[in-house]
């Protein structure tokens, strides 16, 4: 049975993910696409590297939640669910798309569209959470996650107007009781600035300084180490946990101390995370308790990596007001390119 977020309970920090390409690389391209994904065995779909290490850490902080928000189709539930237990992670609340329902009501345009079924379902679970609740989110560069979440963000803050939300979501096809679901939410949910972060994971890969339009909360990623970085900077996670995922790409995904380094010199060189981050990692990494499952000798030229990593520190992305017409058009554009690119790729 999933479990429902109650307003009033005592959350601190709601973590909110999509599940496909930001935690199952999966391939909707195509009708097949969608058909193999639907007959493929829970232990065949494949998670990106460090996503459920990263849940799990979350896991275990105390006075959390994670709620999944999915496009996938209802009818992939018992499937999704029994991967993410093979995974060892346990969630509070898993949404996917009623699909079938949209079908049988000859509404054919929900069945991929995305801005119309994601904010009302993110304000809806917003309002069974407590006004205080900070939230972190995780999606990726395949649809329209970055503007949604940030729409979604916007509007929790007052930060948009009715106009500019109306026709971001007319022009997003979104049907009339979609609409109006987000115009009463937007009316009355309680006026706060929970939304902390928001991370995009780069499954199709993606130019990262594209999501400079959303502005700093918006974080490009391509691996999840890069996330932990981030979290630990703004002190969600403890640099323990960071160094723990760390360890967890080393030896479950065959990742190389490198390749860490590399990963953190690329996201701080955006502006993203902290030196403070960076030293501290460094740190648990030399004074860890043994035994650890990453041996001394690469501790330590993690934190040696990680402090060399200083040097390129980028300037913080500055705060701007997103101009969403805008963004939902050159979103728009580069989905087509991407799926078009993706169909060239696989006649070869």
């Amino acid at each position: 049975m999933v479990a429902v977020i109650v307003r009033g309970e005592e959350v601190d920090h709601v973590f909110r993910w999509d599940l496909d390409k930001t935690y199952l690389h999966t391939n909707f391209d195509s009708v097949m696409d969608l058909l193999r994904t639907a007959v493929e065995r829970p232990e065949r779909k494949r998670t990106v590297a460090g996503a459920a290490a990263l849940m799990r850490e979350i896991r275990g902080l105390d006075r959390v939640r994670i709620t999944i928000v999915s496009g996938s189709p209802e009818q992939l539930r018992t499937s999704l669910e029994a991967k993410l237990r093979l995974d060892g992670v346990r969630w509070d609340e898993l949404v996917l798309k009623p699909n079938l329902r949209n079908i049988l009501r000859l509404r054919f345009r929900a069945v991929r569209e995305q801005v119309g079924y994601k904010l009302p379902t993110l304000l809806s679970a917003r309002s069974r959470v407590q006004a205080s609740a900070q939230e972190t989110l995780f999606g990726d560069d395949a649809e329209a996650d970055a503007l949604v979440y940030s729409l979604y963000a916007d509007v929790l803050a007052g930060r948009i107007g009715e106009d500019t939300l109306l026709a971001v979501l007319e022009k997003a096809g979104a049907y009339p009781d979609a609409i109006s679901l987000v115009r009463r939410y937007a009316a009355t949910l309680e006026r706060t600035n929970p939304v902390r972060r928001i991370f995009i994971h780069l499954e199709r890969k993606s130019d990262p300084n594209f999501f400079r339009r959303y502005g700093p909360r918006v974080v490009p990623i391509t691996n999840y180490f890069q996330a932990a970085l981030v979290l630990v900077a703004d002190k969600t996670i403890p640099p323990s946990a960071g160094l723990r995922h760390a360890a967890s790409l080393v030896i479950e995904h065959d990742f190389d101390i490198p390749d860490l380094v590399e990963a953190a010199r690329a996201v701080v060189s955006r502006g993203h995370g902290s030196v403070e981050a960076l030293q501290q990692i460094a740190l648990a990494a030399r004074t860890v308790k043994e035994p650890f499952p990453l041996v001394a000798h690469r501790r330590e030229k993690l934190a040696l990596g990680l402090e060399d990593c200083v040097r390129s520190v980028g300037p913080a992305v500055p705060p701007l007001a997103i101009d969403y017409l805008a963004a939902f058009a050159d979103d728009r554009a580069r989905w087509e390119e991407a799926k078009q690119r993706a169909r060239r790729e696989a006649r070869k």
